[in-house]
């Protein structure tokens, strides 16, 4: 990284610089970049928030459909590690834990499994501090629209997320029903599930491409606008028996 470069992000001169040089010097100072969108007055912003809780409530509701207790957005702040956890899911029959990270669009793969594997590392502590649970394993779910961009966002980094999700579909379903059973890898002797599972969104909250829903504007024919244009000038002549009674009044 050139001297100029830290120069000009130092004074705040970003205009036409890749936000791929920015990143890595505020990363090497322990800070991260994000970018914020901002479109037609809060519109996306709105969009967003109504897919993300569209996507939270159709996961609690398969949860405590099966026995699990849940916990929304719960915030931590540990060893100077911050951040919010979209679903803490408690199976308490069997003492599991789960980690839920909802996401709508999966844009930073990378980042997501770094943040997913730091809630995971302080799980156990948080609930332990927040709800006195003492969780015998801990599981993580990724859960993502069932829609075809995600699909394919999946697909395109599929070697890393088969890596760190490898459970998928009917495990995971099979491993919510019944934690101790079903699931890959062990924690404390007992089967933990490391998921991806794609869950869909209520017909309300489904974007477009454009984000919003289209309004579609018909331009009008030649013919019609003539039509339209013989239509107003009788609309505006005065009626026939008028004039009539003009040419044929009486003489005084």
């Amino acid at each position: 990284m050139s001297q100029d470069v830290v120069s000009r992000i130092e004074r705040g001169d970003l205009a036409g610089m890749a936000l791929e040089r920015v990143a890595p010097v505020f990363e090497a100072l322990g800070a991260r970049v994000q970018l914020d969108v901002s479109w037609r007055g809060g519109t996306l912003d709105r969009l967003l928030d109504e897919r993300h809780a569209a996507l939270v409530g159709q996961m609690v509701l398969r949860l405590r459909t099966v026995g699990w207790q849940a916990e929304l957005e719960v915030s931590y702040s540990v060893y100077g590690e911050r951040g919010s956890i979209d679903i803490l899911a408690w199976h308490g029959q069997t003492g599991t834990l789960l980690v839920i990270e909802i996401k709508t669009e999966l844009t930073s793969v990378e980042e997501m499994l770094r943040r997913l594997d730091a809630k995971m590392r302080l799980a156990a502590r948080i609930v332990g501090e927040r709800f006195g649970w003492r969780p015998n394993a801990v599981g993580r779910l990724l859960v993502l629209p069932k829609e075809t961009t995600a699909r394919r966002r999946v697909e395109r980094h599929s070697a890393t997320l088969l890596a760190a999700l490898p459970d998928r579909g009917a495990t995971v379903r099979e491993w919510l029903q019944r934690p101790l059973v079903a699931g890959v890898g062990s924690a404390e002797g007992r089967a933990t599930l490391a998921g991806l599972l794609f869950v869909p969104l209520t017909r309300g909250v489904r974007s477009t491409s454009a984000g919003a829903t289209p309004h579609r504007v018909r331009r009008r024919s030649a013919a019609s606008k003539r039509s339209a244009l013989s239509v107003e000038k009788r609309s505006t002549r005065p009626p026939a028996t008028a004039i009539h009674r003009e040419r044929v009044a009486p003489r005084t």
